[in-house]
């Protein structure tokens, strides 16, 4: 796979060193970024729109704070504190699930239970910290936090890969089913949609993209990247496959422009914060022509 990701690099250089493109992809972590962009962007802006028809807008952020945890238990137990893939998927899948579990079993609203795990995936993860400070540059966790899309190497990329793959043939078979069960249950229940095994599913899917983008998009950021295009898309669209390609177009933009435009201008801003900033001045256009031109004005799924 190393060697697939040699090809696309060389390719993209080689037209920065004909001039075709920006002189900045004459450097590889910049055409590392770029290319991690280019999955990261069409993923989450397509799995976002199920997001925010569930209303679980914060579930991704818990799962992000648990893997801070996962990268404790990783130091713990030897794994390597620059890539503890193994501990984080591992509990951050278990605390997923359990999450969607105790749901399902308490009837308690979403966002209710979500801040309680998310409270708590905070206590444990500063808690785990605390014992692997002596072991590990605790400056290093800020990748987990607050990623570092320009930093990523061969094996995020695969990681990042593989679960693109693992996503994509799992939800774009069932996505429609797995959108009318966000938007409708009721409906989806009577039309023979087995409801609860899809909130699994999606449980599932956006607990490995999360873990996967950590790194490169930080724990505090993927939430973001999840909610904002798709909120903005939402803005303009009374249609659903208007919401969902205008939340994949809106997220692929923010990650391209995020990286691309610090370089171009050198601006001091980080990767991951002009991403989330893209998305975010996105919003706030569609919000303006939501505001102003009437035949947006209701606009609504």
């Amino acid at each position: 796979m190393s060697s697939l990701y040699e090809v696309a690099r060389q390719f993209i250089i080689g037209l920065a060193n004909k001039g075709i493109i920006h002189y900045s992809f004459t450097y590889a972590f910049v055409v590392n970024g770029f290319l991690c962009s280019l999955v990261v962007g069409p993923l989450l802006g397509g799995m976002g729109t199920m997001v925010v028809a569930k209303r679980m807008a914060f579930f991704s952020q818990a799962v992000g704070n648990a893997a801070l945890t996962g990268v404790a238990i990783g130091v713990i137990i030897g794994e390597s504190y620059t890539a503890p893939y193994v501990s984080m998927f591992s509990f951050c899948l278990l605390f997923g699930l359990f999450l969607n579990f105790s749901r399902n079993r308490t009837k308690m609203s979403a966002d209710t239970l979500i801040g309680v795990f998310l409270s708590i995936s905070l206590a444990i993860g500063a808690t785990a910290l605390l014992w692997v400070s002596a072991k590990v540059n605790t400056h290093i966790l800020d990748t987990v936090m607050f990623g570092s899309i320009l930093t990523v190497n061969d094996t995020d990329m695969s990681v990042l890969l593989v679960t693109a793959a693992l996503t994509a043939a799992t939800a774009l078979p069932l996505y429609n089913h797995m959108l009318l069960a966000s938007l409708n249950p009721s409906l989806a229940h009577v039309r023979g949609v087995k409801v609860h095994l899809l909130e699994y599913v999606f449980v599932l899917l956006i607990t490995i993209l999360t873990v996967a983008c950590v790194k490169i998009i930080g724990a505090v950021l993927v939430e973001a990247l999840l909610l904002i295009p798709a909120a903005a898309s939402r803005n303009l669209n009374r249609s659903i496959r208007g919401f969902v390609l205008w939340s994949i177009v809106f997220s692929t933009v923010s990650c391209l422009v995020g990286i691309y435009a610090p370089l171009r201008w050198d601006l001091p801003v980080p990767s991951g914060g002009a991403i989330i900033l893209t998305g975010a001045a996105i919003f706030i256009v569609t919000m303006i022509i939501r505001m102003t031109i009437p035949r947006f004005r209701e606009a609504s799924l």
